[in-house]
C-alpha cells in the first residue's frame, strides 16, 4: 500500500493539499491533528483539564474510533489550544500511534497529514511532504478562517496563538514538528492552492510510479 505524509506547522494548508491530493490520487486521508483534538474535546467535555488530566486522555485516546464523528466541533480555538497540550503527551501519542498506523494500510494508499506523520507515525512512506508559510501568511489565513466561522478574534492574538502553538509543537520531548530529512518543502506562501496541488501531484508521480488519479 502506498503512503503519502503531509507535515507542518499549523494554517500552513498541509490539510487542504492532503485532502485535495488524496481526492485525486483516490485515497483515504487522515487529518491526523483531528485525533489529538478529538481526545482534548472529549477531556473538556468531560470538565478535565488537558494539561493535568493525563489519565483522563489516554483512556479517550485508547477508546477512540475512526472515523471520528463531527469534525467540524474539532475546529474550535479552544479546542486547538488543547490539542497541542494534549499532544504534548508521551502516552496519549502512544495509545494514537497505532490507531494511524492501521489508517495508514488502508488500500490502495492513505495521505496522513500532521507534525509528525513523516517523522514518526510512517517514516517509511513513500513520498513526505513539510508544508510551510511565512508566521504573516498562516495568520492572515487562520483569521480569515475565524471570521468565516463568526468568531471574532483580534489578529494579534491570533498571531500571538500561532507562535505560543508553534513553540509547543517544536519543543515538545515527544515528536516534535519538524521535517523529515527526506521530506520536500513546499512553501506556500501567496502561492494558489490548484498550483501546490499539481506540485504534490507531480512529485507523486515522480516518487510513486505515476499512482492513478480521479480526475
Amino acid at each position: 500500500d502506498v503512503i503519502v505524509t503531509v507535515d507542518g506547522p499549523a494554517a500552513a494548508g498541509k490539510g487542504t493539499l492532503a485532502r485535495a491530493l488524496a481526492a485525486r490520487l483516490g485515497y483515504v486521508h487522515l487529518d491526523t491533528g483531528n485525533l489529538y483534538r478529538a481526545v482534548a474535546k472529549a477531556v473538556l467535555d468531560a470538565g478535565g483539564d488537558p494539561g493535568s488530566d493525563p489519565d483522563l486522555a489516554v483512556r479517550i485516546a485508547r477508546n477512540l474510533v475512526l472515523p471520528l464523528p463531527g469534525a467540524g466541533a474539532l475546529r474550535d480555538e479552544r479546542v486547538g489550544a488543547a490539542a497541542s497540550v494534549v499532544a504534548a503527551s508521551a502516552p496519549v501519542r502512544n495509545a494514537l500511534l497505532e490507531v494511524q498506523r492501521r489508517f495508514a494500510r488502508t488500500p490502495p494508499g492513505a495521505v496522513l497529514d500532521g507534525r509528525d506523520a513523516g517523522t514518526v507515525v510512517c517514516p517509511e512512506a513513500g513520498l513526505k511532504l513539510f508544508v510551510t508559510a511565512s508566521a504573516e501568511e498562516r495568520a492572515r489565513r487562520r483569521y480569515a478562517e475565524l471570521r468565516e466561522r463568526g468568531e471574532w478574534r483580534m489578529f494579534g492574538e491570533v498571531v500571538a496563538d500561532l507562535a505560543a502553538r508553534d513553540g509547543r509543537d517544536s519543543s515538545r520531548e515527544e515528536a516534535p514538528l519538524r521535517m523529515a530529512d527526506d521530506a520536500i518543502r513546499i512553501d506556500t506562501t501567496g502561492v494558489p492552492a490548484e498550483q501546490v496541488l499539481d506540485r504534490a501531484l507531480r512529485l507523486a508521480e515522480e516518487r510513486l510510479g505515476r499512482p492513478d488519479r480521479k480526475r
